[in-house]
């Protein structure tokens, strides 16, 4: 009986180690190499969005405001050698006057698996969630459930984004949409950029 014990002993002290070795290597630091290609495969997933777009667009600040129209122009490109995507949006008003400029970067964690949108404009900035679709993209100011939402479709050579506000019970408000069509490729951010000599 002795030795039957101290051999289930033995057998379940050796499971224990063997589980806590491979959950060990499955939790293990990625090294830059492993990281740098995560995120260069994660970012090629949005190669789409490349290039130099021109179309229409509207927005409001608040529901129930009379939305203001625009022509509507956004670049697109990678920087950081491919890890991080870079999008431009400027907005023009009928008198040829700026009505909205922002900046959005597009990163991705290949430790927790998820992408981040980190938009710039208007004078504030966030962090908010993005993921894809199987025709474009999701992000988010808020949660899903309450907040904004932006949804972005690229058919083509058309990229169309719609901008509602969202909460439970309530019908979805729009607050931007932009149609815009490709005119271009681009070699911004990277082009230009400042060689050693």
């Amino acid at each position: 009986m002795t030795h039957v014990r101290a051999a289930t002993l033995f057998i379940c002290a050796a499971a224990i180690t063997l589980w806590a070795s491979s959950s060990q290597s499955a939790d293990a630091p990625m090294t830059p190499a492993q990281m740098i290609a995560a995120q260069k495969a994660a970012i090629a997933k949005l190669s789409a969005l490349d290039g130099i777009w021109r179309g229409t667009g509207s927005m409001i600040d608040h529901p129930g405001q009379t939305p203001w129209h625009m022509t509507d122009t956004v670049r697109v490109g990678s920087a950081l050698d491919g890890t991080v995507k870079l999008i431009e949006l400027k907005d023009y008003l009928a008198d040829g006057t700026v009505g909205f400029h922002a900046l959005n970067t597009i990163s991705y964690d290949p430790q927790k698996r998820i992408y981040v949108m980190t938009a710039r404009g208007g004078g504030r900035s966030g962090n908010f969630s993005f993921r894809l679709t199987q025709d474009g993209y999701v992000w988010v100011i808020g949660s899903e459930a309450r907040g904004l939402r932006y949804t972005g479709t690229i058919k083509g050579e058309t990229w169309n984004e719609l901008g509602r506000a969202v909460a439970p019970g309530h019908v979805p408000v729009q607050m931007s949409q932009f149609t815009v069509r490709r005119i271009g490729s681009t070699d911004w951010p990277d082009g230009g950029a400042v060689p050693p000599r």
